[in-house]
């Protein structure tokens, strides 16, 4: 068998033996130098420079790398947003609580009871009986800067008299004496309710029948009503021309400015400016024309010899006399605001066999 001979094992020189003896030492030193600058690299690495956006379509935009802030997907306006949508409104709802205490109204021109009542949501009936001392139950008694009293609701706006009782006053307007009690308005104590004369307090739902002047039918023929009566247009009348039984407007506008027809108020207020001409409504006689209390100031009345009379007020000049014949259409004078009044306008009434009726029921 042979044999490895044993490798070369001749003398080292002293330069050798020192730098196997300084080798560890180096390979250490040269590990902790190399660690110590990954360590550095790791921590203190600098962030990258902001740049400016490129545009969508540009080449840089495209080649960007991926830490480059995503790309959001274009807005399409076409897709359908399912969303509940609220419009802003500025303005707070205040919820509509009604009045409790009365109102004291200034007329003015152009105002009528019926008017009046309309602007504060009530009938016109409760704003006449709230104002007997000025009306006295009349609206053509309305005149430009009265004082008016306007009751809360609807009902009757009562001055408290000296004997008066709730149970009393309740019966008096077909009241429940509890509503008036129980009225906020009221200001009552309902263990011991005390009232003072003149305290004006509300009768809920009251009423009462209206007092009111109202001019007279005046019959043609022996039986007419005098002058000492009616006035100065009176007159006695006999013969003369009949009317058809139709009518046609008495002013040229065909609407109301003023009062309508109601209980307070028996005809209906046509607008009629001031001089316009006024006609006769259908053919007949004359049985007054002139100035005549109760606020209607200068009036026709016209008898139709059929059973109906018709009435025409306020007018500020009558162009008949007393005991004439009309026909029908023929201007018997001219608008204005005469008697108790707002504004021009003409007063008119429709009358069959000495009642009212609705002028409505017989205008086309």
């Amino acid at each position: 068998m042979n044999k490895i001979p044993p490798m070369n094992t001749g003398p080292v020189s002293s330069n050798g033996k020192r730098l196997e003896r300084w080798l560890p030492f180096l390979s250490w030193g040269i590990t902790c130098v190399v660690v110590v600058s990954l360590i550095t690299l790791v921590v203190w690495q600098p962030e990258p420079a902001l740049s400016s956006p490129e545009p969508a379509g540009s080449d840089n935009a495209a080649t960007s790398s991926s830490s480059s802030a995503a790309i959001l997907p274009a807005f399409n306006p076409s897709i359908e947003t399912l969303a509940l949508i609220r419009n802003l409104n500025p303005h707070t709802t205040i919820p509509d609580r009604p009045s409790e205490e009365a109102t004291v109204y200034t007329v003015t021109t152009g105002d009528s009871v019926f008017s009046i009542a309309k602007d504060f949501n009530l009938k016109p009936e409760s704003v006449l009986w709230a104002n007997y001392d000025v009306l006295k139950d009349d609206p053509e008694m309305l005149s430009i800067g009265a004082k008016l009293n306007i009751p809360p609701e609807d009902g009757v706006y009562y001055k408290w008299k000296d004997g008066d009782t709730i149970a009393g006053v309740a019966a008096t307007f077909s009241a429940n004496p509890e509503d008036i009690l129980a009225y906020p308005g009221n200001h009552l104590d309902m263990t011991n309710p005390q009232i003072k004369a003149g305290t004006n307090i509300m009768v809920p739902g009251g009423k009462r029948e209206i007092v009111r002047w109202v001019v007279p039918t005046i019959p043609r023929g022996p039986a007419g009503v005098l002058k000492k009566i009616l006035g100065p247009g009176a007159c006695d009348v006999s013969g003369g021309a009949y009317g058809s039984g139709t009518f046609v407007w008495p002013a040229v506008n065909h609407f109301l400015s003023g009062n309508d027809y109601w209980s307070g108020h028996l005809g209906i207020d046509i607008a009629a400016g001031l001089g316009t001409a006024i006609y006769a409504s259908d053919s007949g006689v004359v049985v007054y024309a002139g100035a005549i209390g109760g606020g209607y100031g200068n009036m026709i009345m016209i008898d139709h010899g059929n059973g109906y009379q018709t009435l025409y007020a306020h007018l500020s000049q009558i162009s008949v006399r007393c005991g004439n014949s009309v026909s029908q259409g023929m201007v018997i004078g001219l608008a204005g605001s005469t008697g108790n009044s707002t504004g021009p306008h003409l007063h008119f009434e429709v009358r069959y066999l000495g009642g009212f009726i609705n002028p409505w029921n017989v205008l086309p």
